[in-house]
């Protein structure tokens, strides 16, 4: 998997940072959503749990993914602007063994 920033703008009202992202891969799947958010916080030098991805789509028949990313400065900030299902989305929990049936 090969990240590469399209664009990057920095917003001082909101307190973070949009990111326009375009990743070539090898696999015909979309890469998986926290390996990409570890890649894009290493190359914009934030921490992880800062970076919230909005959208990432796969053309039909091509290795080429392209999205949009939201790198706040406090995790505060990105819970009073972010949508709670995008935050959801970019913090999976670990599933629970109590409920699962035998």
């Amino acid at each position: 998997m090969e990240l590469k920033i399209i664009s990057q703008k920095n917003n001082p009202l909101l307190k973070r940072k949009e990111v326009q992202f375009e990743i070539t891969h090898i696999q015909g799947k979309t890469p998986v959503r926290t390996d990409v958010k570890q890649s894009i916080a290493a190359q914009i030098q934030v921490d992880n749990k800062l970076v919230y991805i909005k959208k990432m789509e796969t053309k039909t028949g091509t290795n080429s993914t392209i999205g949009f990313a939201n790198a706040y400065e406090t995790a505060e900030q990105a819970k009073l602007i972010e949508p709670a299902y995008i935050i959801k989305r970019n913090n999976p929990q670990e599933k629970s063994v109590e409920g699962a049936k035998a």
